[in-house]
């Protein structure tokens, strides 16, 4: 067996550098909060065409100032938010500022007034039918500016001479700003010549094409914090059950992610911490509560002897969450630890304020779901999207792993790596008590 060479190394090295920066960030500007990494990315432009291209099915575009990966969506209910400096999601009134705001930067000068830009954006909503919140009111003004702070970000917008937030600030605010025509071009990845509406978009983008299941579970891997076997169609699971083993060695040397392979399903997990826009555990009250609420969850509603089918036992992806419970286990969780975990107040003075958030969480972790329709059955595919797997081919038998029906809770199997175990160590020395210790689960 010959060992690679030290320039093989180092040249794998910085290729996984590039794609990294690239799956997290993909747009990339070349003076950007990225400059280091960007001559990376130009070097070897080619091959990491062709390796997105290949694996994930996504298209690569390399300029001399920018880089832009152009990914696709997972379909309905499954994109990456966008958020406000102070981690307030995006409204569809705060997406359609941005969208009539591109709209018109891919045809402005290269240097504007803010005042110009505002009322170009106002022109293009009345032409598009578009019924905006008043932009001269507080709020109107607040959702443009996190509109426009979101393009300054991505280097569309350049703060030449004042700021965007000078609209909120100032009666008659005012900033000098450069654009970026190209990158305003770039910013939008889906279909959007073919679609019909926004709905449509969604679908076009998420529909993986020729290469089908082997392409859409590769996407799944990498842009979400766990597959669950029910999120996936029977061709889906067949293909991720004969290919898992290969697939893990290929994400590890593309992307230096490790894959966790479970009977209820597969996570690819970043070491180094780097690849993911949530955090659990996590600081402030949201992510702590999310936590605590996570490892009650998993205490009180563990089923007992789950196993996998093949082995002759019962595969349990999900269970039933009883009515009130989140709110029974969140008022004792904030009395426990709401003071002495210097807990927001907005938070323990608005219960519902703090499970909506925790929740939202753990949904976008995918710890906890809504019960209902899933992929497995049907639900969200493309049209035409080959569904079950070659004849003869059997595959794992998801049927019943999760509760059904419409509305309630279900807490879901990964759920259990997040619960706290207690370790207890005995004494070093005769004459001391035991030490206690809470510890992750790995």
């Amino acid at each position: 067996m010959t060992l690679p060479s030290t320039h093989d190394v180092a040249l794998a090295a910085e290729r996984r550098t590039a794609a990294r920066l690239l799956l997290a960030h993909p747009l990339v500007a070349a003076d950007g909060p990225h400059a280091d990494v960007f001559p990376l990315i130009r070097r070897h432009a080619d091959w990491l065409g062709k390796r997105f291209q290949q694996v994930l099915g996504y298209r690569l575009l390399v300029d001399s100032s920018f880089a832009r990966l152009f990914k696709a969506g997972l379909g309905a209910g499954s994109g990456h938010r966008l958020e406000r400096s102070t981690g307030t999601p995006f409204t569809p009134h705060t997406y359609a500022c941005l969208a009539l705001a591109l709209s018109v930067l891919v045809t402005a000068p290269e240097q504007m007034l803010l005042s110009h830009l505002v009322a170009d954006i106002r022109a293009a909503a009345a032409d598009a039918g578009i019924e905006l919140e008043e932009t001269g009111r507080a709020a109107g003004k607040r959702t443009l500016v996190a509109a426009l702070r979101q393009l300054v970000e991505w280097g569309v917008l350049i703060e030449t001479e004042g700021q965007v937030a000078a609209i909120a600030r100032e009666a008659d605010g005012e900033a000098l700003i450069t654009v970026d025509r190209e990158l305003a071009r770039v910013v939008v990845a889906g279909p959007l010549a073919q679609s019909r509406d926004g709905a449509d978009l969604v679908r076009r983008a998420a529909d993986p094409g020729f290469s089908g299941p082997r392409t859409y579970v590769r996407r799944m891997l990498v842009e979400t914090p766990v597959v669950h076997l029910d999120e996936l169609t029977d061709a889906e699971r067949d293909w991720l059950r004969t290919r898992q083993r290969r697939e893990a060695q290929a994400f590890s040397e593309l992307l230096g992610l490790e894959m966790e392979i479970r009977a209820e399903g597969v996570a690819l997990v970043d070491p180094e911490d780097e690849l993911t826009d949530l955090h659990l555990p996590g600081t402030g009250t949201v992510a702590q509560a999310a936590l605590l609420l996570v490892e009650r969850l998993v205490e009180r509603l563990r089923p007992r002897g789950p196993g996998h089918p093949a082995t002759g036992g019962t595969l349990v992806i999900g269970v039933a969450v009883p009515d009130g419970l989140v709110d029974e286990v969140l008022a004792e969780l904030t009395a426990e630890y709401g003071q002495r975990g210097n807990w927001q107040r907005g938070y323990l003075d608005d219960l519902s304020a703090l499970r909506e958030a925790v929740l939202d969480l753990l949904v976008r972790m995918r710890l906890m779901a809504r019960a209902g329709r899933l992929r497995a059955e049907g639900e969200g595919l493309p049209e035409g999207y080959v569904e079950d797997a070659s004849e003869g081919r059997t595959v794992t038998d998801v049927h019943g792993a999760r509760p059904g029906g419409d509305g309630g809770w279900v807490l879901l199997a990964a759920a259990a790596r997040y619960a706290t175990l207690v370790t207890v160590r005995p004494a070093a020395k005769a004459g001391q008590g035991a030490a206690v210790q809470e510890e992750l689960p790995l």
